[in-house]
């Protein structure tokens, strides 16, 4: 599948910065609210930017790999908790009704057959990814599959609602281990500082997961693309999130980036497709270990740091009532001209 991302058209910056400049307020004064606001005018290349229907999407699939005892979280736990999620009792629950967004649920590659009528969308690829230490955890071909799936979701989202800003999480037991593989393939830092302790893993169990790791990166045999490292040592759900937030750009979307995984399928997204970037707003720096450094080495920095670790998208989501003083922020202040107050700086 291939995406047509458009690099934003910064023509008018210095209007955006003007605008926010001549807001009754010191110059600079509002931090960060002022540089996400330029942003968000960027990618909705207007200046006066509006949000509408924020969606959180959380993908869940299983993966090969806890054979080799990675996590301390069983198999089981992923579809237990994607059923969780559609009772409305976990902690997205409660975040995404907080803070007004639509929770959407997508079995990508649960190792369960989950029953209809739960409202979780079935985009199944196969019941588990394989495990990358003995070899590819996805064909290319299942990696593309979940590229379009992920991406179908997305544009269903847009075209039914006008959804304009989106977040993704997921739920799948072993995912850690698999970005932290494609933190060290894309970065480059060295896999013992890309790896953490994901559900719950003791010092030992750190120990154990970057022998595992090591042997399956020394074992990798494929061609060495980009496509080709993504599949082999990649996950469904997040292969998903990858098209998701290609499709999302695509359409002009802002794209709030959760934690360590998600910051790890933006990265993979970017590899792909370096113009998503753009469109990428940062919801919060983790407390697994290697996010931080991943976020400094893509240049970037979360608007949070509250030393959440639970994924689901429940730091992105968190982030959004930052996004939305943003945009209130240079959509409802008066500038020194319209307000009659003498501009003091």
């Amino acid at each position: 599948m291939e995406f047509s991302i458009k690099p934003l058209d910064r023509s008018i910056s210095s209007d955006i910065q003007n605008k926010i400049d001549n807001l009754t307020k010191p110059k600079g004064s509002l931090g960060r609210l002022e540089e996400l606001a330029l942003r968000i005018c960027l990618i909705q290349h207007t200046l006066s930017p509006e949000l509408r229907e924020p969606h959180n999407v959380l993908f869940a699939a299983d993966h090969g790999v806890i054979e080799e005892g990675v996590t301390v979280s069983p198999k089981e736990v992923t579809w237990q908790q994607l059923s969780h999620f559609s009772k409305g009792g976990a902690g997205i629950n409660f975040l995404c009704e907080q803070h007004g967004f639509r929770l959407v649920l997508v079995d990508a590659g649960v190792d369960y057959d989950i029953p209809a009528g739960h409202g979780i969308i079935d985009k199944k690829v196969a019941r588990s990814t394989r495990n990358f230490l003995h070899g590819p955890a996805m064909t290319e071909e299942e990696f593309d599959l979940c590229l379009q799936r992920g991406a179908e979701v997305v544009s269903d989202i847009h075209a039914s609602t006008g959804c304009n800003i989106i977040s993704f999480g997921e739920m799948g037991s072993g995912n850690t281990s698999s970005s932290s593989m494609w933190m060290h393939l894309f970065t480059g830092i060295p896999l013992e500082q890309c790896i953490g302790a994901g559900a719950g893993l003791n010092t030992e169990g750190i120990r154990h997961k970057f022998d595992v790791l090591s042997r399956a990166a020394a074992n990798y045999s494929g061609d060495g693309s980009v496509k080709s490292r993504l599949a082999w040592f990649g996950g469904y759900e997040m292969a998903m999130a990858v098209g998701g937030m290609l499709r999302a750009a695509e359409l002009g979307m802002i794209i709030i980036v959760d934690g360590f995984i998600m910051t790890s399928c933006i990265l993979a997204a970017s590899q792909l497709y370096p113009e998503v970037m753009d469109y990428a707003v940062f919801g919060h720096q983790g407390d697994e270990s290697g996010h931080k450094l991943m976020l400094q080495t893509m240049g970037v920095k979360a608007l949070l740091h509250l030393d959440l670790r639970l994924g689901e998208g429940s730091g992105a989501v968190c982030a959004y009532p930052i996004i939305e003083s943003a945009v209130r922020m240079i959509n409802r202040m008066d500038s020194f001209g319209c307000a009659n107050v003498t501009k003091y700086f």
